[in-house]
């Protein structure tokens, strides 16, 4: 396993995305106790959004940090995705919960992932590594504002102008992550389909 350049796998970006993994249950304990705005503004359902707009930020946050002091370890690379797919796992979760989404959207997701495992064991064992195309990064990026929209809708009154217009941008912009998610899944087979096909 790679380390840091203290020989510790203990690196400051390594450190952010433990926090960010660790501030999950954090929010979704919060958001739970949180209620929705039905006729006024609410502060609370804001700070709601505006927690999971910081969790989902350190996810830049910590690829700079392992960039920029040439830290970048195994441990990072294990770690990272978990930590993204429990950011937005989670909040689908949440909003599904709330009536705010499809399960169809967190089947899309689910399915995906579990795919796109699979397949990097399968070419991992024949020694071959597919590098992430930037979808998977456009993706990731996509859902996490779409969700940050959605949160935000909650802390409006639902008869506001903003109420309505924030949602269609909010529940396009989830299509649009659906779609590059199924989509880079779909990229993510092409490229490993003639190792799977290996004898």
């Amino acid at each position: 396993m790679s380390t840091g350049k203290n020989g510790s796998i203990w690196t400051p970006a390594n450190v952010v995305t433990c926090i960010r993994i660790a501030c999950v249950p954090v929010w979704l304990l919060v958001a739970e106790l949180v209620p929705a705005a039905t006729t006024g503004f609410s502060g609370a359902a804001l700070g709601v959004a505006l927690f999971y707009m910081l969790i989902s930020l350190t996810d830049k946050l910590d690829g700079y940090l392992a960039r920029s002091r040439n830290e970048v370890t195994t441990f990072g690379k294990f770690l990272d995705p978990i930590a993204d797919k429990l950011v937005v796992l989670v909040a689908l979760a949440f909003l599904l919960e709330q009536g705010m989404t499809s399960s169809w959207v967190i089947f899309i997701v689910v399915t995906r992932e579990f795919l796109v495992s699979g397949l990097r064991m399968v070419v991992a064992s024949k020694g071959v590594v597919i590098a992430a195309s930037n979808l998977g990064k456009w993706k990731t990026a996509t859902t996490m504002v779409a969700i940050s929209g959605l949160l935000l809708i909650r802390c409006l009154a639902t008869t506001s102008t903003l109420h309505t217009i924030l949602s269609g941008i909010s529940y396009l912009l989830l299509i649009a992550a659906i779609v590059l998610t199924a989509w880079s899944g779909i990229d993510y087979f092409k490229k490993s389909w003639k190792y799977i096909v290996e004898a």
